[in-house]
C-alpha cells in the first residue's frame, strides 16, 4: 500500500480526482440522515466551474491523498477565510479534511494531515467546520483541534462543530 499526499492544481485531472472523492464522501456522510434523493440531487448539482474558480484563487490550495494512485482524500485550504468570533489581528485559514471511509486508516490520516499541517505554517489559526458525526472528528481533536462552538453546516444544515487550532510561530 503506497499512500501519497500532494498539492494538486485545478486541472481537468485534478478536478476529476477531487470529484472522485467528493461524490462518495457526501453519500457516505449523509446516508443515514438525509433522504437518498436529496443527496443524489445535491451531488448532481455540484458546480464544477465554481470549484475550478475557487481553486484558481491564489489564496486557496488543494491537497489530494492517493492510495496506490487512487484518490482517497482531499483538503481545500482557504487563506484569509474567517469565522465571526476570530480576532481581526490573527491570520486565519479554513480547511476541509476528507478521507473516504473505506480508506480511513492511520496511515492515510497521518499522510494527509502532515501535508495539510506543512501548508499552514504561514497562518495564526486554522479552522474547520465539521459535522458532529464525522468519523474524522476524533482524529482532528487528537491532532490538536479544539471545539470553539456548536453550529450547523453543510448543504443540509446538520449539527456541526467549529474546530480551531492555534499555530505556534517558530
Amino acid at each position: 500500500m503506497n499512500i501519497v499526499s500532494k498539492f494538486t492544481v485545478g486541472s481537468d485531472e485534478g478536478i476529476d480526482n477531487l470529484f472522485d472523492v467528493i461524490r462518495p464522501s457526501v453519500s457516505s456522510l449523509y446516508k443515514d440522515l438525509v433522504p437518498k434523493d436529496d443527496i443524489k440531487n445535491y451531488i448532481q448539482h455540484l458546480d464544477r466551474r465554481k470549484i475550478i474558480n475557487e481553486l484558481n484563487d491564489l489564496s486557496n490550495q488543494l491537497i489530494m491523498t492517493y492510495q496506490d494512485e487512487k484518490p482517497i482524500g482531499y483538503s481545500i485550504l482557504k487563506s484569509g477565510s474567517r469565522y465571526p468570533e476570530l480576532s481581526e489581528e490573527k491570520k486565519a485559514t479554513e480547511i476541509s479534511f476528507v478521507i473516504l471511509q473505506e480508506y480511513n486508516s492511520p496511515e492515510a490520516r497521518q499522510s494527509h494531515w502532515k501535508k495539510c499541517r506543512a501548508a499552514v505554517t504561514f497562518t495564526d489559526v486554522i479552522w474547520i467546520n465539521m459535522l458532529t458525526h464525522d468519523p474524522l472528528l476524533d482524529f482532528l481533536k487528537e491532532s490538536g483541534f479544539s471545539i470553539a462552538k456548536e453550529t450547523h453546516s453543510g448543504p443540509f444544515q446538520l449539527p456541526s462543530y467549529l474546530l480551531t487550532m492555534d499555530i505556534t510561530k517558530g
